[in-house]
């Protein structure tokens, strides 16, 4: 029978009071674990500074966490971007950035697993979240397949490990092969200019049905104006996709036929409102 997991990015919002938490919540994430079976942490996912040294969790929080939901509860958590980016993000400076030393580093990888311990049996996916890749920093989608094939071989094989790709280039049915076959889970994003879930479903169906977990994140393509237009007070849906979320609860369905994993996470930036947007995700969803 087909497990869906569906609850949000990240959970700290007054805003959804209401919604989610009572008036006098104390411990955001206990009281949000009554109401979801999984989230998305993205806060160590910024974590690559200049002149400084990559932040990574402090274990004493990732107990707390543990700390705060049952134990059949699920989190994805992105990992550190200080592991994923091949330069430092452009600040105005001129001329070609310093490569990153740490892209692709096994050792801090498994740093920041080694602090993730206290969650191992309740890590749905580590997601490794990669920017656009240009030509000017990965040459081809096959020197990428290269580089995750041996960054992989040197990972612990007792974590869950997604990719998520930004390139929708590198989205064929040759690298879900390759995914398949170094044993990541596949990361299907909706927005950042990426192709629709549903096109890519369209196009790929029997190389998507062969993977065992999924992981879809739905985020839309303007997060600065999703801002502005709500005063960063996530309760309102103020952009409704309702065809994108028809098309993809459909495409969930679909794979519910089988013994399958499947999390669903979503953005306050999708539509306003990450739990009203889970809300409308489930009127669409036919197990």
């Amino acid at each position: 029978m087909t497990k869906l997991r569906i609850g949000t990015c990240s959970w700290k919002y007054p805003s959804w009071k209401g919604l989610v938490y009572s008036e006098g919540v104390d411990n955001y994430l206990e009281e949000y674990a009554r109401k979801y079976s999984t989230v998305e942490i993205d806060q160590w996912f910024w974590s690559l500074f200049p002149n400084a040294k990559p932040r990574l969790p402090d274990p004493n929080v990732v107990r707390e966490y543990r700390d705060s939901v049952p134990k059949d509860f699920r989190f994805t958590v992105k990992a550190p971007n200080s592991i994923t980016l091949t330069h430092p993000y452009a600040r105005g400076k001129e001329g070609p950035a310093e490569p990153n030393p740490d892209f692709l580093s096994a050792r801090l990888a498994t740093e920041f697993l080694d602090n993730l311990k206290p969650i191992q049996q309740q890590l749905g996916a580590v997601i490794f979240q990669f920017e656009y890749l240009n030509r000017q920093k990965m040459e081809s989608r096959e020197a990428f397949e290269k580089k995750m094939a041996a960054f992989r071989k040197k990972l612990p094989d007792s974590y869950p490990y997604a990719v998520e790709v930004r390139n929708g280039n590198y989205l064929t049915p040759q690298f879900l092969d390759f995914l398949l076959d170094q044993e990541w889970i596949p990361v299907f994003l909706q927005g950042y200019w990426m192709p629709p879930v549903a096109e890519l479903w369209a196009k790929m169906e029997k190389s998507i049905r062969r993977f065992r977990t999924f992981v879809f994140r739905l985020h839309g393509t303007d997060r600065e104006r999703m801002e502005k237009e709500t005063g960063e007070t996530w309760n309102r849906i103020v952009n409704p996709r309702e065809r994108e979320l028809a098309d993809i609860a459909g495409i969930v369905s679909e794979l519910s036929g089988s013994r399958k994993e499947i999390y669903v996470n979503v953005n306050n930036h999708f539509e306003g409102s990450a739990p009203l947007t889970i809300e409308r995700f489930l009127k669409f969803y036919k197990p």
